[in-house]
């Protein structure tokens, strides 16, 4: 009795916690322009509408560049410093990996204040490259946690064997390090996209004026009014936020199945 308690208990939190969500979806599709129970009906009338909004495409196409381009920075940055930390003798590794991971630990409103107020005591103003530089500052740590753990696991006998064999050091990593980190770092990568996708509090600090994401974007609109678009566009990034985790994960397993990892 005690542990049917405990499962039914742990239903009932997750069904408190999801719930929200839920109405959120099932609001987007209602046909009535409130919204508001009972439903009057299905429809996709506010994803049409949405897709015909300028601002909200604007958004979009924002924070998917802006994704892209810090899955790419982080993921390379990430690699680069977990090929140092792990098969190099670093002077002060553990201080330089404490430090790389700090802004996971660190409360994100605090690092983004914090990296405001020092580039401005430097003279530099709000653009679109410091919103990058601050969603690369904020997901790189949990790249690094990932491919770190994938090449600890990774034997040096491999590499070493394709040295004996006469491969360079760049050849024995694009043809032996590489491919076996692959699944790890597809899911830094993913992990890094969707982390920026999804981010409004430092987005809010760092974004330049006229520019906005699809997060800073619903906050403008429900500051506004509450339309049923914003029902729509919350499917959405739930989809996304959701679906590129587990598409992730797929594709690591997948790779580490293909590797024979």
């Amino acid at each position: 009795m005690g542990w049917q308690a405990i499962r039914i208990w742990t239903v009932l939190v997750y069904g408190f916690m999801f719930l929200p969500v839920a109405v959120v979806v099932l609001l987007s599709f209602n046909a009535n322009q409130f919204g508001s129970f009972p439903m009057t009906g299905m429809s996709l009338r506010w994803f049409v509408e949405l897709w015909n909004n300028d601002a909200v495409m604007r958004a979009f196409q924002t924070s998917i560049v802006l994704g892209l381009m810090t899955a790419v920075i982080s993921t390379t940055l990430g690699i680069l410093a977990s090929l140092a930390l792990v098969r190099y003798k670093v002077p002060g590794r553990n201080t330089i990996t404490t430090l790389l991971i700090a802004p996971i630990l660190v409360p994100e409103v605090v690092l983004a204040v914090a990296l405001l107020l020092f580039l401005n005591w430097l003279g530099l103003g709000k653009s679109f490259a410091l919103l990058l530089a601050g969603h690369v500052i904020f997901t790189l740590p949990f790249v690094i946690l990932v491919v770190q753990a994938r090449l600890v696991s990774i034997k040096r006998d491999v590499e070493e064997a394709a040295l004996s064999l006469g491969a360079s050091p760049v050849q024995t990593f694009f043809s032996v390090t590489l491919p076996l980190m692959l699944p790890a770092v597809a899911a830094g990568a993913l992990f890094a996209f969707t982390i920026s996708f999804d981010d409004i509090t430092g987005t809010l600090f760092w974004k330049p004026g006229g520019v906005e994401t699809v997060p800073t974007q619903i906050f403008s609109m429900l500051r506004n009014s509450i339309s049923p678009e914003i029902n729509a566009l919350g499917t959405v990034m739930i989809v996304m936020t959701v679906g590129l985790p587990l598409l992730g994960a797929a594709v690591a397993r997948k790779l580490a199945m293909k590797s024979g990892a």
